[in-house]
């Protein structure tokens, strides 16, 4: 091998733009978020229920999966939308795949503020969410596959437990994520979400 001609970036593919772009943002965030004893995330990377006269509290509907309390956090989200990830955006196309966390994030957002419960933040949600939308990678217009029903089973049955238990975790918003990907499946298997979303905005302003 010829060490002048030699380009580390040649054996390495960013092969899932949205996915590696939304872990590196986060991981910088986390970094922000240590430098500025955590008040970087509390101010733009988390929601809560505040005024709406602020803007901030607009965005931060879709921010706060980028926010995370730590290391632990966010290596427990991304090892699993790292892993799933890939598939889903590679299967529905990067701009779809990008909706579906936009749609999950917000829904998820605007959920919090109406409950009123303390600062949420992490990509958790999203992570529930590409739970249950791999399930769909194999799915058929006329066929469901049995892994999709036991594994929105499991998942439903596990995070309604959940919800009883008191130990900081927001298992409201894995049940979210996890049903905006039910959602998502069912409605993308003959359409992509780019389609359905132009479709929507033609029939309001028609």
């Amino acid at each position: 091998m010829n060490i002048q001609n030699f380009n580390i970036l040649d054996y390495f593919d960013y092969n899932a733009f949205v996915t590696l772009t939304m872990f590196f943002i986060s991981l910088f965030v986390l970094l922000l978020d240590k430098i500025s004893k955590g008040k970087t995330t509390r101010l733009f990377f988390s929601t809560e229920r505040a005024s709406l006269l602020n803007p901030l509290t607009y965005i931060r509907f879709f921010t706060h999966i980028l926010g995370h309390a730590d290391w632990n956090h966010l290596s427990s989200n991304y090892l699993k939308i790292l892993l799933l990830g890939p598939l889903i955006e590679e299967k529905y196309g990067s701009i779809n795949y990008l909706i579906m966390i936009l749609i999950t994030a917000l829904v998820v957002g605007i959920f919090n503020f109406i409950k009123g419960k303390a600062w949420l933040k992490g990509a958790s949600c999203i992570s529930f969410m590409l739970t249950v939308l791999s399930a769909f990678v194999n799915i058929t217009e006329k066929k469901i596959p049995i892994t999709l029903v036991l594994i929105i089973l499991f998942y439903i049955i596990d995070e309604i437990k959940s919800l009883r238990k008191k130990d900081h975790i927001a298992h409201d918003s894995h049940l979210i994520g996890g049903l905006c990907g039910a959602v998502f499946g069912f409605i993308c298997i003959n359409q992509p979400m780019v389609d359905i979303i132009n479709n929507f905005i033609n029939s309001i302003f028609k």
